[in-house]
């Protein structure tokens, strides 16, 4: 455990390490050919940044007079979709792989990486995504962080009220403390001037990521810990209860009664935020984007703060927020040469052109490890917040595990469970056998 918990810490302090411009060009060594005649398709990962590449997208086009293509798969759909559009004559240059069990459906796809400037302009060479002849076919776009997002003006008024369960965060290090303050805020609501404490839990289809694969990746973390591995074939899901600790939460201090949250999607949750109809929502710092772009945001931005996702664990006072990195950039190795040399291009350009830089930096609101950046960081609230926790010497972040869960079926498989426990229809242990025996046996089809 100490030899993963000393490659964590390198692993997000060097997306953070300081460094020099990298080269930039259409001499890039990782490309053969020219580029004169290729293009860009780029099939991206993230629908809340969809308006954003697009305005790369034509920007480049501007710039160099090369067409970038940008296409946006739907919330939950993203496999399906890069399965659907690899196989057409018009194919994808530019794809996301979703980590090693990614890598592992998309290995044949995946051009070899290593000579690219960009890769080579990690912070960190141990980012890059790797396969077993340890050659590099995929490339981290940020270094992201999740957690609870909280209001603290919300959280400020409810401290200074009689009776209150804690005077400040500081006091909140634990699901205990976290628990009474939770409870203690919901049944003062009308006097706070809000729904619920929590947005509503996202479960419609599609919509349910938060919950069966980031607040997933705590328990599994854990057990992990406790068996000092990386991955299992089979999984007990020994902190079931924790993660039922908090999910129960959720759903019983929020503004819908549970049985609701199967039609709830992202955008709902984080409008309930943005509007101050509520003090806390469990997302990432991609969300800021939802947050201030929303109309009749309220939320300022010195209020906007991040907090670990306490769920009863020992030890957990000393953890912070989940810090990672999932979607790697990918090359495809079917597409033409020109085209190939293209996406490389647009890519390096993306990654160490002033312009590119800033929108990345400004507009997409990336943490991009790359040594290219120096010390440029995002300077909206959550991007601080995650640079607070990774500096913080007292609290360990929690790495991002699930890109070892073993496909996209199984999260459905468990979305669909906690849909059915949050309307009444299931019991707490048909949720637990369904993320055992989905786990095994997704991971038996790997095989």
């Amino acid at each position: 455990m100490r030899n993963a918990k000393r490659a964590l810490a390198l692993v997000t302090a060097g997306a953070f390490a300081l460094g020099g411009l990298a080269a930039c060009g259409n001499d890039d060594e990782g490309g053969s050919g020219d580029a004169a005649d290729g293009s860009v398709y780029f099939l991206n990962w993230k629908p809340e940044s969809e308006e954003t590449y697009n305005e790369i997208a034509a920007a480049y086009t501007e710039e160099t007079g090369v067409p970038v293509k940008v296409v946006t798969a739907a919330s939950g759909t993203y496999e399906q979709t890069l399965k659907s559009e690899v196989t057409k004559s018009d194919a994808p240059t530019l794809f996301q792989i979703n980590g090693p069990m990614g890598l592992k459906n998309w290995q044949s796809y995946a051009l070899e990486l290593d000579d690219t400037d960009f890769a080579k302009d990690l912070n960190d060479p141990g980012l890059a995504l790797k396969g077993e002849d340890g050659k590099v076919y995929g490339v981290p776009v940020a270094v992201e962080g999740y957690g609870l997002i909280y209001n603290q003006a919300i959280m400020e008024d409810y401290f200074a009220m009689d009776g209150a369960k804690a005077t400040s965060m500081d006091e909140i290090a634990d699901f205990e403390t976290f628990k009474s303050v939770v409870e203690d805020m919901q049944a003062r609501a009308d006097e706070l001037g809000i729904d619920g404490v929590f947005a509503a839990t996202s479960l419609a289809t599609g919509e349910e990521w938060r919950w069966q694969t980031h607040l997933a990746n705590i328990p599994v973390y854990w057990e992990y810990q406790d068996d000092d591995v990386t991955d299992k074939e089979e999984i007990e899901f020994t902190y079931s209860d924790n993660y039922r600790n908090i999910l129960d939460l959720y759903l019983e201090n929020s503004t819908v009664e549970p049985a609701l949250t199967p039609s709830k999607t992202v955008t709902d949750s984080m409008q309930e935020f943005a509007t101050g109809k509520v003090a806390m929502v469990q997302n990432g710092n991609w969300a800021w984007s939802q947050i201030k772009d929303i109309e009749g945001n309220v939320v300022a931005e010195e209020d906007i703060k991040f907090m670990p996702i306490y769920t009863g664990v020992d030890g957990e006072e000393s953890k912070g927020i989940n810090i990672g990195t999932e979607a790697f950039m990918a090359v495809n190795a079917r597409a033409s040469e020109a085209d190939q040399q293209a996406t490389i291009d647009f890519v390096n350009w993306l990654f160490s052109s002033e312009a590119g830089m800033t929108y990345v930096t400004e507009d997409l609101g990336f943490i991009a490890p790359f040594r290219s950046f120096g010390d440029s960081t995002p300077n909206d609230p959550l991007a601080v917040e995650i640079n607070r926790y990774m500096t913080d010497p007292d609290l360990e972040p929690i790495p991002w595990v699930f890109t070892t869960f073993p496909s996209q079926a199984f999260k459905e498989d468990f979305g669909q469970a906690l849909a059915q426990y949050a309307s009444g229809n299931v019991e707490w242990n048909e949720v637990v056998d369904t993320f055992v025996n989905s786990w095994a046996r997704e991971k038996a089809n790997l095989g």
